[in-house]
């Protein structure tokens, strides 16, 4: 038995999540049934992070334990032709020690989320990117976002869904800012810490973008916080704009071959 970490890129728009459903597709039923169709035996797929129904992956980690004597070349390879043409793709795929495991390894998680700021409506980057329309301070963001960076009790940020153990959580980074690049329309944050909260990222980005159309100011953000009630968030950013970046272990670069 060998344990593979896989490292995947997907678009969460069809799917429910990336944890298995019973009410529809999943990222993980879609590569588990691919992973059964390659070797002739069922897995399970334990990953380092839940998005939900229609949150993207740059870089999620994830591991399977397969009998078949296979290489992790050739394991990428039949994955990638069983999954087209769903949105999924192995990007890095590696052999690991039994004792690995892409979830509780894990020392540490980066989200990136992506705002459009204009006033014409997405085409391209529809269902990829949060639309606003009027103009966001994102100066005014970051310096708001600083706020929330360190150990909290994160309950105004966290779902009332959310199944974590406490609420409380150290954010190691949350900036924002506006690219350079031109149209520069594009508005980014990016936040970094060992683990997250249901909704955390979504929560954070929502109230900043508040704080980005002049309706709240940084000390509002930090009351928020303070209450520590779920009522007093501003506002929950809508998934499409959210993807998995990267997840972190110890003297390791994760999946990638």
């Amino acid at each position: 038995m060998t344990r593979f970490a896989l490292t995947l890129e997907y678009d969460g728009a069809p799917f429910m999540g990336m944890q298995r459903q019973a009410h529809g597709p999943s990222v993980q039923q879609a590569v588990e049934d691919a992973v059964a169709q390659v070797t002739g035996a069922p897995a399970v797929l334990h990953s380092a992070g839940r998005t939900d129904s229609g949150v993207h992956a740059l870089g999620m980690v994830s591991h399977v334990d397969i009998a078949k004597e296979i290489t992790a070349f050739r394991l990428m390879e039949a994955l990638n032709a069983v999954l087209r043409p769903a949105p999924i793709a192995v990007i890095g795929c590696r052999a690991k020690p039994p004792d690995w495991h892409a979830r509780f390894s894990c020392m540490g998680r980066r989200y990136l989320y992506r705002i459009r700021n204009r006033r014409a409506p997405l085409t391209l980057e529809k269902g990829r990117a949060w639309h606003i329309a009027r103009p966001l301070d994102a100066a005014a963001m970051h310096d708001a976002a600083q706020v929330l960076v360190g150990r909290h009790d994160f309950t105004t940020f966290r779902s009332a869904h959310c199944q974590a153990d406490s609420p409380v959580k150290t954010l190691d980074r949350l900036d924002v800012r506006r690219l350079a690049d031109p149209p520069g329309d594009a508005v980014i944050v990016e936040a970094a810490a060992r683990s997250f909260l249901h909704h955390q990222v979504r929560s954070m980005v929502g109230t900043l973008a508040l704080v980005g159309l002049g309706q709240w100011r940084a000390e509002q953000v930090a009351q928020a916080l303070a209450a520590k009630d779920r009522a007093a968030l501003g506002l929950n950013a809508p998934a499409e704009g959210l993807y998995f970046v990267e997840a972190l272990y110890p003297d390791d670069d994760g999946a990638d071959p």
